[in-house]
């Protein structure tokens, strides 16, 4: 898998405080500023600066900030001398399923990135499928709905939908292990169907059909992220981005149109993933159009 926004983001930091751009005492990007330079969400932020304590580069000091330890040394979450707690097994089993997938996590995987033996992992998790469980739950806390709530159901679906997004985004091994039809029980999956639920109480429509949505909802978002999923896969097996996918396979393209069979198809301009962001918010305000649509006729 790729290297998820943080995990870049993080590194950029860190590069500059080996290199000694940052010294020690001196403050690190806030989560504000990270935000608005990396353009990206404030959960996103926020776990730049946890990597970056995790890695042992900084530390926060009221009054100060986040800033740069007084004798930084970058800690991998494998250093052997490290105290091995069940935090800091799920951290690792996190950052080896960000960069391969879950499909390349196992005990005996994540025990060589600690640093220790596999048995010493099982005095804190039964196995891989309660670590999975954790993992989860260590992700999900980052992603927190927004409080207050946005006023209106539309906003609050939409709100929702993009923090499911941004996770996916984040993090795609999510797709691998999680699924709406039998998710896992827990705190945060719990929230987002009350949540729905209670954005979906403003409307006039079939109480079995909010249920529905319940799980219609996330069922889209998943789909529109595993799209986002197999391209990050295509982009790392050809060394090509979607872009330049496209571009060398314009020619072959206007060939097959050429022939006259497809006149809406040769008339097409825009390349439909090449923004796949775009595309998430389409199918969510369409989705969402639709709802609207049947509670104005009294029912979907």
């Amino acid at each position: 898998m790729s290297t998820p926004p943080y995990r870049r983001i993080a590194d950029e930091i860190g590069h500059r405080i080996t290199s000694g751009e940052l010294r020690p005492g001196d403050q690190v990007p806030s989560a504000r500023q990270i935000m608005r330079t990396w353009d990206v969400a404030l959960a996103t932020a926020s776990r730049v600066l946890r990597e970056l304590r995790d890695d042992g580069l900084v530390e926060s000091r009221t009054g100060s900030g986040t800033i740069v330890r007084g004798t930084p040394t970058r800690r991998s979450v494998g250093s052997p001398g490290a105290l091995l707690s069940r935090d800091r097994i799920v951290a690792a089993a996190v950052r080896i399923a960000d960069a391969e997938g879950a499909d390349e996590l196992s005990m005996r995987r994540l025990a060589e990135l600690l640093g220790v033996g596999p048995m010493s992992l099982y005095r804190h998790v039964a196995g891989k499928d309660e670590l999975i469980y954790y993992m989860i739950q260590f992700v999900t806390r980052d992603y927190p709905l927004p409080d207050p709530p946005p006023q209106g159901w539309r906003a609050r679906l939409t709100a929702v939908s993009r923090l499911q997004w941004n996770m996916y985004v984040d993090h795609p091994w999510l797709l691998q292990v999680h699924t709406v039809t039998r998710p896992l029980v827990d705190l945060a999956g719990l929230t987002h169907s009350e949540w729905t639920l209670a954005a979906l109480s403003e409307l006039d429509i079939d109480p079995a059909d909010r249920i529905r949505e319940v799980i219609a909802l996330p069922a889209l978002v998943q789909g529109l992220a595993s799209v986002m999923a197999v391209e990050q896969a295509a982009i790392r097996a050809s060394g090509l981005s979607t872009a330049e996918w496209w571009a060398l396979s314009e020619q072959e393209i206007r060939q097959h149109l050429s022939i006259g069979h497809f006149p809406h198809l040769s008339r097409v301009t825009v390349n439909p993933l090449i923004d796949l962001d775009a595309l998430f918010e389409l199918g969510i305000r369409r989705h969402l159009d639709g709802i609207e649509a049947a509670a104005g006729r009294g029912g979907m």
